[in-house]
């Protein structure tokens, strides 16, 4: 029960980026639970449990998505570089190694700067709308990395990823929510 109650929550959301409706991905989650039953006595323990567990929830959502004819192939993750997508330009940053900031905006969009608007509801619900329109692979791995609070390992581990394929996506979905903030903010400004 301590197990269903830590992570059935977080469970549910990461099916339902898989699967249409929410009623299938609670139906995910409950075969997810049912495999954990069944499958306990072979954890190896060579992976958290609860890595164990989400690896199990994303087999499962996975082949269920693709009987609901929703799955977009993840063959995109093997070569990413296939499918070009433009990013914010790394002018716009600081080099990595600059002491002051590394890695923080050079140049930050003029209407960006931390003020109410920030917390306010209407721009948190665009960044939960961006996020919801990403393509699956983008939207897992930031949900999970950035709204979960997820490490880079774990994420690696349930999805399935490479180091490589796991910092491309999130590059390109953290640039697609920021693209579209800055589109935001700009508006607001005017």
């Amino acid at each position: 029960m301590e197990l269903v109650k830590r992570y059935n929550a977080s469970l549910l959301r990461v099916a339902q980026m898989y699967v249409p409706t929410r009623s299938l991905a609670e139906e995910v989650v409950q075969e997810t639970w049912l495999g954990v039953l069944n499958g306990i006595d072979r954890f190896e323990g060579r992976s958290s449990l609860k890595t164990w567990i989400f690896r199990i929830l994303t087999n499962i959502a996975k082949t269920r998505a693709q009987r609901e004819g929703r799955l977009i192939p993840f063959s995109a993750l093997d070569q990413p570089g296939r499918v070009p997508e433009p990013a914010v330009d790394a002018d716009r940053f600081l080099p990595p190694d600059d002491p002051s900031r590394p890695g923080g905006w050079s140049s930050p969009p003029e209407s960006w700067r931390p003020d109410d608007r920030l917390v306010a509801k209407e721009t948190r619900e665009l960044i939960g709308e961006v996020i919801d329109s990403l393509p699956p692979n983008q939207r897992a791995v930031i949900s999970l990395r950035d709204v979960e609070g997820w490490g880079s390992e774990e994420v690696r581990n349930v999805l399935g990823l490479s180091e490589t394929n796991q910092r491309v996506l999130l590059h390109r979905a953290r640039s697609k929510v920021r693209a579209a903030l800055e589109r935001y903010l700009e508006d607001r400004a005017e």
